[in-house]
C-alpha cells in the first residue's frame, strides 16, 4: 500500500531493525528524505516504546499490530533463535546428552535454570510478545495491569493471528484498502523438521512460563472481539468470504510454487534463514505481464527483500550495514 501510493517510510538508520533489542528511540530513524514534509508508515522490527514513536509519527498516525497465540509463538521463537538466545542455546546443549528429549522440553522441564533475565540477549526467552511490546515483564509488579491497558488502547487495531482473515476485514475498514491490496501467502512457514510437536504438558509449561504474556494476549482478543461485534459478525463473515475468494483468484495467478525449499529458490525471492529452522518460500508464475509480474513479486517478496527495495526506491542507496564497535 505504501509503495503503491508512494508513502515516506520511517527506515532504521542501520540494516532491517531499529537497533534491537534496545527499546526504540526517535534518534534511531534515517533522516526524512528530501521533498517529504513527514514520515508516513514505520514498519520495521523495534522493540516499542511508544512515547519515542509519536515523537517520529504525526499527530493522525492510525498504530496496528498483530498477536499470536502464545503456545504457538513460544515454540516458533524457541525454533527460529535456538543458537541465539542463551538460554535456549543452553537448552540445546543439555539435550544432546539426553535421549528422546527435545530442548524445547528440555527448557521447560527447569527454565529458570537456562534463563538469566539480566541478560539483554534473553529477552525473547520469556513473554516474547510482551517483550516487543516494551512492557515491564518484572513479576509481582503492580503497574503491569494498568502498563498493558494504557499500551493497548493506544492502538487503533492489534490483529490476532489466529483471526487473521477477520483481522485483514477490519483493517480494510480502518484503513480504507481494496481488496486486492489485502492478498497474501504465508511468509516464514519453516519445513516439517523444524517444528517440535507439542503434547498437552508442554503446552501447559509454555503458558505457566509465558503468564504474562496470556495476560497480554488474553486482554487484546477481548479488544479483538469487541471490534468483531461493533463491526456485525454476519457482515464480518460475509467480507472474509470475499477476502478469501479474492486472495485465491491471485494465489493462484501468481504463485507457481509454494512451500519450495530455500536451495530450489533465487536469491531474490529467497527467505533469510536462521541457523536452527529451514523456512520455505514460494516461486513466481511465467507468463505474466510486466505489470502482472512486478505486482506478484511483491506478492511474495521476502520481508528483507522487500525492506532493501523500498529503502533504495527512497534514497537512491543501499542500507547501510549496523557499525562495528
Amino acid at each position: 500500500m505504501g509503495e503503491k501510493h508512494g508513502a515516506t517510510f520511517a527506515f532504521p538508520s542501520y540494516s532491517y531493525q531499529f537497533s534491537y533489542p534496545d527499546k526504540f528511540e526517535a534518534d534511531f530513524v534515517d533522516e526524512l528524505p528530501e521533498g517529504s514534509s513527514q514520515f508516513d508508515i514505520l514498519c520495521s522490527h523495534m522493540r516499542l516504546n511508544m512515547e519515542e514513536l509519536k515523537k517520529v509519527m504525526p499527530p493522525n498516525t492510525i498504530y496496528i499490530t498483530i498477536l499470536r497465540d502464545p503456545v504457538q509463538t513460544f515454540e516458533s521463537v524457541f525454533s527460529y533463535y535456538t543458537f541465539s538466545i542463551p538460554a535456549f542455546s543452553l537448552a540445546k546443549k543439555a539435550a544432546e546428552t539426553m535421549e528422546n528429549r527435545s530442548a524445547l522440553s528440555v527448557f521447560l522441564g527447569t527454565p529458570e535454570s537456562f534463563w538469566d533475565p539480566k541478560s539483554p540477549e534473553n529477552g525473547l526467552g520469556r513473554n516474547p510478545m510482551s517483550f516487543d511490546f516494551g512492557l515491564d515483564l518484572q513479576h509481582g509488579n503492580m503497574a503491569w495491569s494498568a502498563n498493558l491497558t494504557a499500551l493497548v488502547e493506544t492502538f487503533h487495531l492489534i490483529m490476532i493471528g489466529e483471526h487473521f482473515d477477520e483481522s485483514l476485514v477490519l483493517l480494510r475498514a480502518l484503513l480504507k484498502l481494496e481488496l486486492e491490496e489485502l492478498a497474501y501467502v504465508h511468509f516464514n512457514t519453516r519445513s516439517a523438521h523444524s517444528i517440535t510437536s507439542l503434547d498437552e504438558t508442554t503446552k501447559a509449561r509454555i503458558r505457566t512460563w509465558n503468564d504474562l504474556e496470556m495476560e497480554l494476549y488474553d486482554f487484546s482478543l477481548k479488544l479483538f472481539q469487541k471490534k468483531v461485534e461493533e463491526y456485525g459478525a454476519e457482515r464480518l463473515n460475509r467480507d472474509v468470504d470475499l477476502l478469501r475468494a479474492s486472495s485465491s483468484r491471485i494465489r493462484q495467478k501468481c504463485v507457481a510454487g509454494k512451500n519450495v525449499s530455500p536451495e530450489e529458490l533465487e536469491e531474490s525471492v529467497r527467505p533469510w534463514q536462521p541457523d536452527s529452522a529451514t523456512i520455505l518460500g514460494y516461486s513466481v508464475q511465467g507468463n505474466l505481464t510486466k505489470e502482472e509480474q512486478g505486482f506478484c513479486m511483491r506478492l511474495v517478496l521476502p520481508e528483507l527483500q522487500y525492506h532493501a527495495h523500498l529503502y533504495f526506491k527512497q534514497y537512491g542507496r543501499a542500507m547501510r550495514p549496523v557499525p562495528t564497535e
